[in-house]
């Protein structure tokens, strides 16, 4: 198996993994002729794999030195890493308290590329219930959690998802149109949540709400999901959304994020 495995592996993107790993243990700098005994190349190929890490901001060259570093997109993906793990951490005790009051299937999901995954999950006690598998992935347009984290991006003017993007039509609620799904994310990020009425299957809807680190940047978003005939339209607004909004709030503060607005209300 080890071998099977082995015949898959790209040597020049395991020399440039090489190269990023010896930047650990307190070691700030290396130059070429360092990384070129370290790892036992020539020079000329360990030249060519800094351009390329370069290229890509994770390595940078030290101008005054000529020696190469980290680069920034390592503290990117290393903020990305610990956020998951943070919330992760925190998220079960929310979930199980909200599944408690509403005996629905509640999750955390975090965005990945264009699709959303289950982080963690707590399942209703009902016969007929929602059952999501941590790790599950699902298209980010057509779902309550994923529709959170994509109005997320508008407060910080990001883009609101992927030019690769597919608008796939999954049921005849599916949001196909760009302009429509743009105007729609501006809705919810405008009032904070998001409802999924049978968008990506027939008979499931669901209440979602944006988890906020110390940034207060949206990073994850927690939902509540089930049967169509049990989450009638006045249950998800005058129930479900306040429950999980409760919960989202408490979620962010468990990670960190200050509510500003509700502290200036009390002074």
């Amino acid at each position: 198996m080890k071998k099977q495995k082995s015949a898959y592996l790209i040597q020049s993107v395991a020399h440039a993994f090489d190269i990023l790993e010896q930047f650990k243990d307190k070691v700030e700098e290396l130059g070429v002729t360092d990384l070129s005994k370290r790892l036992q190349l020539n020079k000329n190929s360990i030249f060519r794999l800094l351009s390329t890490l370069e290229s890509r901001s994770f390595i940078e060259q030290n101008k005054d030195t000529g020696n190469y570093r980290l680069g920034p997109k390592n503290l990117q993906l290393a903020q990305t890493v610990i956020k998951q793990l943070k919330l992760h951490h925190h998220s079960m005790p929310v979930l199980k308290s909200l599944t408690v009051d509403c005996n629905e299937t509640c999750y955390v999901a975090v965005l990945k590329g264009s699709d959303v995954v289950y982080l963690d999950t707590v399942e209703s006690t009902l016969p007929v219930r929602i059952v999501p598998k941590t790790g599950l992935m699902l298209p980010v347009h057509c779902t309550a959690a994923g529709k959170v984290l994509l109005a997320g991006a508008i407060d910080k003017k990001q883009q609101t998802y992927p030019p690769f993007m597919e608008f796939k039509q999954y049921t005849p609620n599916t949001i196909t149109d760009r302009n429509e799904f743009d105007n729609h994310l501006e809705t919810i990020a405008r009032q904070g949540y998001a409802l999924e009425d049978e968008e990506l299957d027939l008979g499931v809807r669901g209440v979602a709400a944006p988890i906020r680190d110390y940034t207060k940047c949206v990073v994850g978003a927690i939902t509540v999901s089930g049967p169509a005939i049990r989450f009638s339209e006045a249950r998800m607004l005058n129930e479900l959304v306040p429950m999980v909004q409760r919960a989202a709030t408490e979620l962010s503060l468990r990670i960190g994020y200050y509510l500003s607005a509700v502290v200036a209300s009390n002074t």
